[in-house]
């Protein structure tokens, strides 16, 4: 199996064309390896599931690496675009502190690392506030300086993941049920920055992320809730489970319910039925459904982060080729 998985490098992975082998099962394979008649001696296995599991596992796991690097691509670039660096300019010295944001997510674990190789005279200069616990690890585990979110209300900027990200700029985030603390911090950041991966690039909102918008409500609306979503045109919006590791609902980090509100096929009243699986549409529909989901009685908080909370001032995508796409707020669509 070694031989095999050193041939299959992320640059191999550039493209995917279907092929299928006596004896073995249809799979992505990657251009500029030859196509297999019979499987190698290392890797001939006399039950052909096993062999189909075999081949699928390391197809798997080449995927999740290029994703890996995608978010770690985007993460370096984003930190060292936008990272405060007074210490590159000693003829102004300040003894001010940094006060920084760190989200949540898996992009971020790339962030923090990119951060942690920052000049140690810098860092400790820092401040670093996070968003959930998550990032409150982060922090602590690297030996940066952890500030509280209810203790510094100027961040010069915030760091952050996102679910989804369509052509204006509009995000989904939530995925990790810290939506609430996530729009605090970028409220209170002069500077939000978002580092994705290029799956979260989308046309429309509520098309690439499948659970939908992830809305913070607390525990006795959930019915009302729901079923207000539903009028707004929600498909099957859903009370979050917390997994198998717990019964019962998803709990935030403020003691309240996750309910997950897909929108694919628009907003009623604005884009509801023009394009099925068309998402929640433009840029309009995004912060009318905003603004109605916020006002509904019980919601605590919603993932959606517009124009009217905080978008980010540019979005990084790290992308399957090994390049970085960046997209900055106001960007001809």
């Amino acid at each position: 199996m070694n031989r095999l998985v050193g041939t299959l490098t992320r640059a191999s992975f550039a493209g995917v064309i279907k092929h299928r082998t006596r004896g073995w099962p249809a799979l992505d394979h990657p251009p500029g390896l030859p196509l297999i008649g019979t499987p190698p001696p290392h890797l001939r296995l006399t039950n052909p599931k096993s062999a189909t599991l075999t081949s699928r596992t390391i197809i798997v796991r080449m995927m999740s690496t290029i994703v890996e690097d995608a978010k770690r691509l985007a993460a370096y670039r984003a930190v060292d675009g936008h990272f405060p660096r007074p210490d590159l300019a000693p003829e102004t010295p300040s003894t001010t502190p940094l006060i920084i944001g760190i989200g949540s997510g898996s992009t971020i674990v790339y962030v923090v690392e990119r951060i942690l190789q920052l000049p140690a005279p810098l860092l400790s200069q820092c401040i670093f506030v996070p968003t959930g616990y998550q990032s409150r690890h982060l922090i602590l585990s690297g030996g940066l300086t952890l500030g509280e979110i209810d203790t510094y209300n100027d961040l010069l900027i915030a760091f952050d993941g996102a679910d989804e990200i369509d052509p204006a700029l509009n995000c989904i985030k939530g995925g990790g049920a810290c939506l609430l603390q996530e729009k605090l911090v970028a409220v209170k950041a002069r500077k939000f920055v978002a580092v994705a991966d290029y799956r979260k690039l989308s046309s429309s909102l509520s098309t690439c992320y499948l659970p939908g918008i992830p809305i913070e409500v607390v525990p006795p609306a959930v019915s009302y809730v729901t079923n207000k979503l539903i009028a707004l045109g929600s498909v099957n919006p859903t009370l979050r489970m917390g997994g198998a590791a717990k019964a019962g609902p998803c709990v935030t980090d403020n003691s309240n319910f996750i309910i997950d509100a897909p929108f694919p096929n628009g907003v009623m009243g604005l884009t509801q039925g023009i394009v099925t699986g068309g998402g929640v549409g433009p840029n309009e529909a995004v912060e009318a459904l905003a603004k109605s989901i916020k006002s509904i009685v019980g919601v605590v908080e919603h993932g959606i982060f517009w124009a009217g909370d905080r978008k980010p001032i540019v979005a990084y995508f790290g992308m399957q080729n090994g390049e970085v796409t960046t997209r900055p707020l106001n960007w001809v669509i």
